[in-house]
């Protein structure tokens, strides 16, 4: 392995794939860190460490042959970054994804910045929980600090029942309540920070949930341009105050009275910017690259008028096999990203779709009639 001109990922997932591509674009070599052998990213050109995204060693390993370090993933080892960080480059900081990994510091960290977000309660005993519910009037989300994912480690709480049921599925895990916000949309931002601090932000996007996974992004969000830019204006706010270069996702609420608020942050890359790959002047993968590379940033700014994006979620436990995609390849304007996975899972992330087109309406069409002839 060189480490001239080397970009090392701790995770080498789906995100780790699409971050590979833009590397290798750019003239970077790339190596992951990944706990299975022939990863997506392996897939498309990066050499690959086998190795728990928690063990120290392997970390150490990546960030020696590494000119600089990023992650395609926040559930892994900060302690050990922050290690690596004292020799070479990481970013987003281990201080950041450290932060970002317990959801109820993130939580006080944006309420500390004035940053709008739900507000939140610590919970360290069922006493505690009953006076959360109340005070949030009878309905909450009961969330795992670390370790939580699409909806995984959440409750929704609005009786006594509920909450017994939730504390006891998450009897080993540490706490917090939370206010439900009876949201009228969910909207998304990509923000980028280069290591110089320029800062650019993508268009905002309205997310649509099942099962509490995104399944379909709407790009540009059906908002009032005022709140756009307030959304805008939030999400430059928020990688401001982390101080720390990369590409972030920043998810959102917007409510009836038209408040926009933060929901969660993510420290890298996300599902809500694939539409950038095809939509974007500059892909949220190769702006990322760019940001930790001291590179100037690309443009923002969308080359269509609108872009659907549908998640490719697993239907099946068993062998990955794909039918129809190749097909599928020559319809206009219809961009299929398979991630290369196995097996098979129910709800597992196996690709995405993007369409372009001269409306949403359009670009839906055709993104619904391809995931429809799709078989993985």
């Amino acid at each position: 392995m060189k480490s001239d001109r080397t970009i090392g990922i701790v995770g080498g997932g789906q995100l780790g794939r699409m971050l590979t591509q833009s590397a290798v674009a750019l003239g970077f070599q790339v190596v992951v860190v990944n706990p299975s052998a022939n990863s997506p990213a392996s897939q498309v050109g990066a050499e690959e460490i086998v190795g728990d995204l928690y063990d120290p060693e392997a970390l150490r390993q990546l960030a020696k042959v590494s000119d600089v370090v990023t992650i395609e993933i926040e559930h892994l080892n900060a302690d050990a970054l922050h290690v690596i960080s004292k020799n070479k480059h990481v970013y987003p900081s281990a201080q950041v994804v450290k932060l970002i990994q317990d959801k109820y510091q993130q939580k006080l960290f944006l309420q500390k910045n004035s940053i709008p977000t739900a507000d939140s309660l610590e919970i360290k005993s069922k006493a505690d929980a009953e006076k959360a519910l109340k005070k949030y009037g009878g309905k909450m989300l009961l969330k795992a600090k670390h370790g939580a994912y699409d909806g995984r480690g959440n409750a929704l709480v609005s009786n006594e029942k509920e909450l017994d049921d939730a504390l006891t599925l998450f009897e080993d895990r540490e706490l917090y309540a939370e206010a439900y916000i009876p949201f009228a949309k969910e909207l998304a931002i990509m923000v980028a920070r280069n290591t110089k601090g320029e800062v650019k932000t993508y268009p905002v996007t309205e997310t649509f949930h099942e099962r509490n996974i995104c399944i379909e992004t709407h790009t540009p969000a059906n908002v009032t341009k005022d709140i756009a830019k307030i959304a805008e204006d939030l999400a430059i706010k928020v990688v401001s105050k982390l101080k720390s270069p990369g590409t972030f996702g920043i998810e959102m609420f917007l409510t009836s009275d038209d408040s926009v608020l933060v929901n969660e942050v993510a420290p890298r890359v996300h599902n809500s910017g694939h539409y950038t790959i095809e939509a974007c002047k500059t892909s949220q993968f190769e702006q990322h690259i760019r940001a930790i590379t001291g590179m100037k940033l690309g443009s923002t700014e969308m080359k269509v008028p609108a872009a659907v994006m549908i998640n490719i979620l697993g239907e099946r436990d068993g062998e990955t096999l794909v039918n129809s995609a190749q097909d599928l390849e020559q319809s206009p304007n219809v961009h299929i990203h398979l991630y290369g996975k196995s097996p098979t899972k129910i709800d597992r992330k196996m690709g995405h779709i993007t369409a372009t087109g001269k409306t949403i309406k359009e670009a839906r069409t055709k993104a619904l009639k391809a995931r429809a002839s799709i078989e993985i």
